[in-house]
């Protein structure tokens, strides 16, 4: 089998799970991660026949694939700010909107670093830490901040400690419930508090797509029915008691309850507070001054 016919045949296979779109973005990583090529290099070696190598990763990840599993687990990679971040089940796929909430810390704390308001060592504290994508990130593009994260999972942080020494970026990483107070004396007080939460209502589950709802962590994602906004709460409560004046909290959320995590932190007496949109127009994200 050479390059093409194997391009081919992973292709027509991926149409029938995905849009044509993401089938063909699917196809393009799995034949770059067995031939070590880019696209150009495969299309002008396109009649290169597959080593005996190369045939049998191709037939385990068609064969994975063809199962909805993701293909970032599938090739236990994902790349997230320019970086690759190792990546199996134990932690969730870092998504396009998570860099822009990213995008958003630096650019905040570029600017009132120039303003004074916060000094440039400033403390960090990444909440649900998970591959370490945001904390690994932020340390990365602020390399003068003192980077904490935490994750309930111990299986999450033996991930993120190892992206971090493959990013080269120092983080403190700490395991702990946040949702426990008790166990927030063991973490510093912050200039900055950033979160990914869990914030999917179960009831939402039904209608997710299979490769979500059957391989990604179930911890890092839902959240009870009847208190969606768990973990805002726990943040701002956090925040009032450990986030330094000026200071600011991030948050990603989800599209149908801005307005309700925004009330939420301004029944908590946070000021400004600002609701952003991502890339695709959806409520996405939170900024909440102190």
């Amino acid at each position: 089998m050479d390059l093409q016919q194997a391009q081919q045949e992973l292709l027509s296979r991926l149409h029938l799970l995905y849009d044509d779109r993401e089938a063909a973005t699917i196809t393009d990583w799995v034949m770059e991660k067995i031939t070590g090529w880019k696209k150009i290099d495969r299309i002008i070696h396109k009649t290169f026949p597959l080593s005996e190598d190369g045939l049998e990763l191709f037939q385990r990840y068609t064969r994975e694939l063809e199962k909805h599993r993701p293909v970032q687990y599938v090739l236990q990679e994902a790349w997230f700010a320019g970086m690759k971040f190792y990546v199996d089940e134990r932690v969730l796929i870092p998504r396009p909107e998570t860099e822009e909430l990213v995008e958003w810390v630096v650019e905040e704390a570029a600017s009132h670093k120039q303003q004074a308001i916060l000094p440039g060592g400033s403390t960090i504290l990444d909440v649900g830490t998970g591959s370490g994508c945001i904390a690994i990130a932020l340390k990365r593009q602020l390399s003068d901040a003192h980077v904490y994260a935490c994750d309930l999972s111990g299986q999450a942080l033996v991930i993120a400690e190892g992206n971090a020494a493959a990013n080269r970026a120092n983080i403190h990483f700490r395991q702990l419930d946040f949702l426990d107070m008790g166990e927030w004396a063991t973490l510093p007080p912050v200039q900055i508090l950033v979160s990914n939460p869990p914030y999917i209502p179960i009831r939402e589950k039904a209608s997710m797509a299979p490769h979500v709802v059957n391989f990604e962590p179930h911890l890092a994602l839902f959240v009870e029915d009847q208190d969606p906004l768990i973990f805002y709460r726990a943040l701002a409560d956090f925040a009032k008691k450990k986030l330094l004046p000026g200071g600011q909290v991030f948050a990603e959320i989800h599209e149908g309850l801005g307005m309700q995590v925004v009330e939420l932190f301004q029944e908590a007496d946070f000021h400004p507070i600002i609701l952003k949109k991502d890339m695709q127009g959806k409520d996405r994200m939170v900024k909440a001054t102190r």
